[in-house]
């Protein structure tokens, strides 16, 4: 079972600027709404885009999605360990919980 984050040490190494963070929703949920700084990573493109977008293995990753219910932060969190990522959390919670608690988010949508 992939170690878990609470929402303060998630919020705080946001801020620190010390985790990479990633959106396990993907498509028009990241658009709408995402951690700040997430990017957004789903299940079926881990093995061809993580390379790329995670090169250091050892680098602190944070897997989130919608709420506790949602299983894709951990199947994505399974997926970056089965390639050899070592400091992957999972933020249980995810961005329900995050958005109740009045914390920021960001947006991919163009305003128009």
């Amino acid at each position: 079972m992939t170690q878990l984050i609470s929402r303060e040490e998630l919020r705080q190494a946001i801020e620190a600027g010390t985790v990479t963070v990633i959106d396990a929703l993907g498509g028009d949920y990241y658009a709408q709404q995402h951690l700040p700084g997430a990017i957004a990573l789903v299940e079926a493109d881990v093995e061809r885009l993580a390379p790329g977008l995670l090169p250091d293995k050892a680098a602190a990753i944070v897997t989130y999605c919608s709420n506790e219910a949602c299983p894709n932060s951990q199947q994505v969190a399974n997926r970056l360990a089965r390639l050899g990522y070592t400091n992957v959390r999972k933020y249980r919670e995810g961005i329900q919980d995050w958005v109740q608690a009045g914390l920021p988010v960001d947006t991919s949508l163009a305003v128009s």
